[in-house]
């Protein structure tokens, strides 16, 4: 008798969790999307589409793990993750320059990794096309990880755990280059910055709001700044010299990787995007403020034969002047692309 009565008591219990499983405000999360596979709706086309290396969990993950583990490098005391810090916008904080295997120093600022889908090329010079090799480059110089490819595939082939991950998501052994670059690709192609208060701003979202002296900087910024941090990823991804020296006798830049004349002393223009997070500045780390940047801009720009033409006034002389009103008001609009999402989302942080 107790049986009868219990199945249709059973019955209604079922049917009111499948009811308020039902509900809007049901405590059901739908699975995490993985960091790279939402395009941002103020963005251009990015260069390296998810379609290319289409995001799945098991790929990032690994792609995760690879680039905190310090087994690329030769001695396993560096890492992807020790130079490129989630806090500051993957940047290395305080560091002008970044120490290598060895403590030995690299001859550049490490910059910021976000937003790298969008990227054209890649390094200060350019000297990365692809966002699949670019690891190659810290692996094999002597002042980073000073280790080689096919080292670093026979560590991983040895690690049990390394075959069984790749195993499982490429389905053949041992572990090759093109499986370990397109693991790094996933996750660092997830690195994107577009929710900033600019972001929600610029899209009409809820929150989207600046103050008077951050829209006053908004003006000055597309004045005179915009030209080449272009778009709404703040970088228009040319190579200029921006007037920091005379003669380039240590660091030719982008010349480096072409060989023209006409191209010595020109860097990659940087995104602005978290740009209050991530000094020191410039290619070589030399300022430590974002009042140090401006300085130069407006009295600090000096001659040299490959000077960008933004940087010459009609008047003959050099820089962009900019009142102190302007400075501030600048300086505030520039921290409104502070994006505390990238920062913080648990996902791009170190394995556990």
């Amino acid at each position: 008798m107790q049986g009868l009565r219990i199945a249709p008591l059973l019955a209604a219990a079922l049917a009111g969790l499948f009811v308020a499983a039902c509900r809007p405000d049901a405590d059901v999360q739908p699975p995490e999307a993985v960091p790279g596979s939402v395009l941002p709706a103020n963005f251009p086309a990015p260069v390296y589409g998810p379609e290319q290396n289409p995001p799945d969990r098991a790929t990032f993950e690994l792609g995760r793990s690879l680039f905190y583990d310090p087994v690329l490098s030769r001695d396993g005391t560096v890492s992807c993750g020790s130079c490129h810090q989630q806090a500051v916008a993957f940047a290395h904080e305080g560091r002008a320059l970044s120490p290598g295997v060895q403590g030995r120093l690299g001859t550049r600022n490490s910059p910021a990794l976000q937003n790298l889908r969008w990227r054209r090329t890649l390094l200060w010079d350019g000297g990365v096309a692809n966002l699949e090799v670019l690891p190659l480059a810290p692996i094999t110089n002597p002042l980073e990880m000073d280790e080689t490819l096919p080292h670093v595939l026979d560590k991983l082939n040895a690690s049990p755990e390394y075959r069984r991950r790749f195993q499982q998501i490429y389905g053949s052994t041992p572990i090759n280059s093109q499986q370990l670059l397109r693991a790094l690709a996933q996750f660092t192609a997830g690195f994107t910055s577009a929710d900033s208060r600019y972001d929600h701003y610029v899209r009409g979202e809820a929150g989207g709001t600046l103050d008077a002296a951050e829209l006053r900087g908004l003006t000055v910024f597309r004045a005179q700044c915009a030209s080449c941090h272009a778009t709404d990823l703040f970088t228009d991804e040319t190579y200029r010299n921006n007037g920091l020296d005379r003669r380039f006798p240590l660091d030719s830049g982008r010349a480096g990787i072409t060989n023209r004349p006409g191209e010595r002393g020109l860097f990659k223009v940087p995104s602005l995007r978290n740009v209050a997070l991530t000094a020191p500045y410039m290619h070589d780390g030399r300022f430590q403020t974002l009042a140090q940047v401006l300085d130069h801009y407006d009295h600090g720009v000096v001659e040299s034969s490959t000077l960008d033409a933004q940087l010459r006034r009609p008047d003959g002389t050099l820089g962009i002047p900019l009142t102190a009103q302007q400075r501030a008001d600048l300086q505030a609009f520039l921290h409104t692309l502070t994006d505390p999402a990238l920062l913080s989302n648990p996902q791009l942080a170190p394995p556990k």
